[in-house]
């Protein structure tokens, strides 16, 4: 068995870009670790303004001056900018630092350009080059190359299924392009890869999906392109970002903060006893989630962002603690766990029932304030339950809503099967 740690350090240096050589590689030799099923679309499959980029590979790349090498730009995949275009020339030193792109918050580090990965309809010639080169050029003519190999790219993804009982299904997603780098996106990956392991041989009564793909256009090609029946399975899941790097983890809400997956994930870091950060939608990262969420699907995050590597050559295997990728899985086992003991319910009916009707019988009475009434909490909180109950909109575990109200699970239980008696919800 391939272990998280093996993973990252075969798949870091590979030039890892949406559609590249780099990345097919990483595609194959995932292949050979879990059953996936790879996902394809072709160049002609533009979709919602979004346009599958070529495959690009990088041949040669070199700064000269006077035939001495100042900059070999196959160094490190971040050291010629993402989907450069070739160019051969001389160029004096201030025409070549209009094409040299270095990292502002360290001197030595290679910043990663990504731009025209979601820009292919224009593109310059660029390097990523450490502040300390860029400061030494003297002037005078300098030689470039850079020499690139393209033909039409193929988006490629994994995904990978369990079902369960139910069609109802967990997604947990995660990125695998970013080249050379092993925090950002990759991590996330391994995490992924080994919680699937675990699952492998369980039964379960949800479904679970992990999907592999490039960031930001991948998951929109997936959720776009996909029939609506599939897509109307996926109940909800949780973006998996970074979760190598010593810092704490984060669990970041999805939109509206309301998802069971979100909440599973809170009470295993509760009940693991993690110190964490935790924060809305978009209060601690920015990435794929806005994409799902945009296809109704709420998307959670954990990662551990920010770090001081991000989007820079220091983001390699180096920067990676094995026990803190056993951490997040551990977390996440503990979640599952979390769902597949709770109820699901679904509701199976529109608008607000006179749930006071004889026939229903399930009103709950916090009696009047202009009488003097002063129902107990748990009356109040029970009739909370009663209202929340019409506006559920998407399948919700019993310990959910038990979390949501304040209220004992098997009190929710207890008053939520009066509704499945009368043909309202079905609990599974």
């Amino acid at each position: 068995m391939t272990s998280m740690m093996r993973i990252l350090e075969d798949l870091t240096p590979l030039n890892r870009l949406v559609c590249s050589s780099g990345y097919d590689e990483a595609i194959d030799y995932l292949l050979r670790v879990l059953p996936f099923e790879v996902i394809e679309y072709g160049p002609e499959q533009e979709y919602n303004g979004w346009v599958i980029p070529p495959k690009w590979d990088l041949e040669a790349a070199e700064i000269r001056r006077s035939g001495k090498l100042v900059y070999d730009g196959t160094s490190h995949p971040l050291a010629v900018i993402a989907y450069s275009s070739s160019f051969e020339g001389c160029v004096d030193r201030e025409e070549l630092r209009a094409h040299l792109h270095y990292d502002h918050r360290d001197d030595d580090s290679i910043p990663f350009h990504f731009r025209q990965t979601y820009r292919s309809w224009n593109r310059d010639w660029g390097f990523c080059v450490p502040k300390t080169l860029y400061d030494s050029l003297e002037p005078g003519e300098y030689e470039v190359v850079i020499r690139t190999r393209e033909s039409e790219g193929t988006l490629r993804m994994l995904e990978l299924t369990y079902p369960g009982t139910s069609d109802e299904t967990i997604v947990f997603g995660a990125n695998l392009d970013h080249p050379g780098v092993a925090n950002d996106g990759l991590a996330g990956v391994v995490v992924g890869i080994e919680l699937f392991r675990r699952l492998a041989e369980r039964k379960t009564k949800f479904s679970y999906k992990l999907v592999l793909s490039q960031g930001i256009v991948g998951s929109e090609y997936y959720l776009g392109k996909q029939p609506e029946a599939l897509r109307a399975q996926l109940m909800e899941g949780v973006f998996l970002e970074m979760l190598g790097s010593d810092t704490p983890l984060g669990l970041q809400a999805s939109r509206e903060g309301r998802s069971n997956i979100e909440w599973a994930v809170a009470r295993a870091l509760e009940d693991l006893g993690i110190p964490h950060r935790a924060g809305p939608f978009e209060s601690i990262i920015l990435n794929d989630e806005y994409v799902w969420e945009a296809y109704g699907v709420p998307m959670a995050s954990l990662s551990r962002f920010p770090y001081p590597e991000y989007h820079s050559s220091r983001d390699d295997v180096s920067i990676i603690k094995e026990a803190n990728l056993a951490e997040a899985v551990d977390v996440l086992e503990r979640a599952v766990d979390v769902l597949e003991r709770s109820s699901l319910i679904k509701r199976r009916f529109q608008g607000n029932i006179c749930l006071s009707n004889p026939r229903y019988d399930l009103y709950v009475d916090v009696g009047q304030v202009a009488f003097g009434d002063v129902a107990p909490e748990e009356i109040r909180r029970m009739r909370l339950l009663m209202d929340l109950v019409p506006t559920l909109d998407r399948p919700v575990t019993s310990r959910s809503l038990a979390g949501r109200g304040g209220l004992p699970e098997s009190e929710v239980l207890g008053y939520l099967q009066k509704w499945q008696e009368k043909g309202l919800l079905e609990i599974l």
